[in-house]
């Protein structure tokens, strides 16, 4: 009886550990953001750089240097957000789940940040994507989706 029990409460601890695993992780997984800016509807990121105005001033633009965006090449993007500390771009198939993909850009100079990014080779061929830029601003954390498809 003794055993049962002590086997009992060693997997409600491990499921509370998994929880709480989750909970700590979970930032990293779904990005938070203070504000949330929809782009253009008009924004077609094959085929031109995208921009959005913020509320309070000033403006978020994102440039992919290699089009059509391919597919398990490595391609370099640019922000430029003026007054940014940090700037990362999640990528996600909408459609379906691709897996964690979150570069962070480097500032190359004041507001413009650069890095690279690639995207994996979806089994379906043709796969709409969201490239959410996030970018920390001083007291806020901004979010712009930018769709767009591959394939």
């Amino acid at each position: 009886m003794n055993r049962k029990i002590l086997l009992d409460l060693i997997g409600i601890l491990l499921i509370l550990l998994v929880v709480v695993i989750g909970y700590k992780l979970s930032p990293l997984l779904l990005p938070k953001s203070d504000l949330t800016v929809e782009p253009d509807a008009a924004c077609k990121l094959q085929e031109a750089d995208c921009a959005v105005a913020l509320p309070g001033g000033g403006k978020i633009s994102l440039s992919i240097g290699t089009r059509p965006i391919p597919l398990v090449k490595a391609f370099p993007v640019t922000v430029e957000a003026s007054g940014a500390r940090r700037v990362e771009i999640d990528f996600a198939g909408v459609e379906m789940d691709m897996g964690f993909n979150r570069p962070q850009l480097q500032e190359l100079t004041p507001g413009v940040f650069t890095g690279e990014a690639s995207l994996p080779v979806c089994v379906t061929g043709r796969m709409t994507w969201q490239a959410t830029v996030l970018v920390d601003l001083p007291g806020s954390r901004v979010a712009v989706p930018f769709r767009f498809v591959t394939g």
